[in-house]
């Protein structure tokens, strides 16, 4: 109580000591009630707004769009992400057949809009009744299609023996399937004299 007594002394003392006019310490006065009256009038009507966090918006990738054929449970033209993989868009054809060999395809590949991805059923593939596809035993009529054949079947080409065969199969399930029969001089091994030693007896 002292305390605060002292101060009220030290305000009067300094009151009286300044050298204002009477008019002049009356206007002082009016001055600090209005700082005083607008703090207040701030302190009792001002609003906080609160901050919104906008949430982080996700960039989906575009779809593409595959057919997946042969040896799945359902075959068929499937939407997928434009990074998904060929093991993706098997599963989105409900998965190979039982029995199965996917060894010819590279899984982890990125698809590619508008391709095809040719499961090749084997002796051992499980098939549903009313289902039918060429196995390995049968022999392709007609030309051979380089996006589906196996590596056995690459050996019937002219030409072609076992080890060219599977780096036909081993370039394709790396890079995708072939665009144009002339992408097959890409695969080592295969120049001009060879490519047209079979260019009559295969398709895309």
């Amino acid at each position: 109580m002292n305390e605060f007594q002292n101060q009220i002394q030290r305000i009067t003392d300094w009151w009286y000591e300044l050298n204002f006019s009477t008019l002049q310490k009356r206007g002082l006065l009016i001055l600090a009630a209005l700082v005083i009256a607008v703090s207040g009038f701030w302190v009792t009507t001002g609003k906080s707004e609160a901050v919104i966090m906008a949430a982080p918006i996700e960039i989906e990738a575009p779809l593409v769009t595959v057919d997946v054929a042969g040896a799945v449970t359902n075959p068929g033209v499937y939407a997928l992400a434009g990074n998904a993989r060929v093991i993706d868009a098997i599963k989105a054809a409900g998965n190979s057949l039982a029995g199965t060999d996917l060894s010819d395809l590279n899984l982890a590949r990125i698809i590619r809009d508008g391709e095809q991805i040719y499961v090749s059923p084997t002796e051992k593939t499980k098939i549903p009744a009313g289902r039918k596809f060429a196995t390995k035993k049968e022999i392709p009529t007609g030309p051979l299609n380089i996006n589906r054949a196996t590596a056995k079947q690459f050996e019937k080409l002219d030409g072609v023996g076992p080890v060219l065969a599977k780096r036909i199969v081993a370039y394709r399930a790396a890079n995708g399937p072939f665009i144009t029969l002339e992408d097959l001089d890409k695969v080592s091994g295969i120049g001009p004299a060879k490519f047209a030693q079979f260019k009559s007896q295969i398709t895309v």
